[in-house]
């Protein structure tokens, strides 16, 4: 099978045809047309096979994890998702490992009815780039640079399961039988938290997804936005296989600096935390208050109400960490 029959076969029929898709894959470019007073947020990430999953990944869970880090952006910005763009290097072409990735990629653009407008095949080692784009109404886009001194600091879901699971599977820690399924999936099956930004448009002041790790993430609405903030490790949602597996003191260190989490962090100003509580608990999200940004310029945490040392960085490309 050569380029334009893998094409054709696995990425030209799908089951999501939106109408605002006037010309999709087949030509040298897709036409689409945005609705009115919408802002179009266009977001592009790649995963490069041994960096961003580890080589033993299942082609359904990377097919899965292109999509869903991509969508998590959107759902960084308030955005609705609607059309991606995917390029894919392949060493060959492994039937059976192809229809497995596009099964990932196509479950999930269906529940959020998400169509694929185009992209590029090309062989070498496994790499995925995926452009995602969504509508935001005008002046109704979150962003990291709106947060003020005073601002309540969330997270949704629970974070540092898919740190723990890479720790597992590179070796580092022995996860117990009874935890595995439950922090691979975490590593392997994020889910975009598409419904929160969504609602968090009439109530947040800042917000991101947590792909590099909570104090690297926040670190950007900080500069951003001019703050600082204090995280309270106590509040932190940390699942129970990291506790139980690491120990408490570990476990904060995991929260703190581990990547692949893909839960939003968000900023509130008081007066809207009822209000946004309310909608969020309504909606089936889980969310907890992890601390409060202040007018300094760093980033401190407290345990037990007491300050404790800050030393943990996030995943960075091109630094002495940034081997996965």
């Amino acid at each position: 099978m050569k380029e334009f029959e893998l094409i054709r076969h696995y990425f030209t029929e799908q089951i999501v045809k939106r109408k605002d898709v006037h010309l999709g894959i087949g030509d040298d470019c897709a036409l689409v047309t945005p609705p009115e007073r919408q802002h179009i947020a266009v977001t592009t990430d790649t995963l490069v096979a041994g960096v961003h999953f580890p080589l033993t990944t299942s082609a359904r869970a990377i097919g899965h994890k292109s999509i869903a880090v991509n969508l998590s952006d959107l759902a960084a910005m308030g955005a609705e998702p609607s059309w991606i763009s995917l390029a894919i290097t392949l060493p060959e072409i492994d039937e059976q490992w192809i229809d497995e990735f596009c099964v990932g990629v196509f479950e999930l653009c269906e529940f959020y009815n998400v169509q694929l407008i185009g992209g590029d095949t090309t062989q070498g080692p496994l790499s995925i780039s995926v452009t995602a784009q969504g509508f935001v109404p005008f002046d109704k886009h979150i962003s990291r640079s709106g947060a003020k001194a005073g601002d309540w600091l969330y997270v949704t879901g629970e974070i540092g399961g898919a740190a723990l699971a890479l720790q597992h599977i590179q070796g580092k820690v022995v996860v117990e039988p009874k935890y595995q399924d439950e922090v691979i999936k975490r590593l392997d099956f994020p889910q975009a938290r598409i419904l929160a930004g969504q609602a968090l448009r009439e109530y947040a002041t800042s917000a991101i997804d947590l792909s590099d790790g909570l104090v690297a993430d926040l670190e950007h609405i900080c500069k951003a936005s001019s703050v600082g903030a204090n995280i309270v490790l106590d509040n932190l949602p940390i699942p129970l296989a990291l506790t139980e597996t690491i120990g408490a003191e570990k476990a904060y260190d995991m929260a703190l600096k581990g990547g692949d989490d893909y839960e939003l962090l968000f900023s509130v100003a008081e007066e809207n935390r009822v209000g946004m509580e309310t909608v969020l608990a309504n909606s089936g999200n889980k969310i907890t208050c992890i601390g409060q940004l202040n007018g300094s310029d760093n980033i401190t945490t407290t345990l037990n109400s007491k300050p404790v040392v800050l030393n943990v960085k996030g995943f960075q490309h091109f630094s002495e960490n940034s081997v996965e």
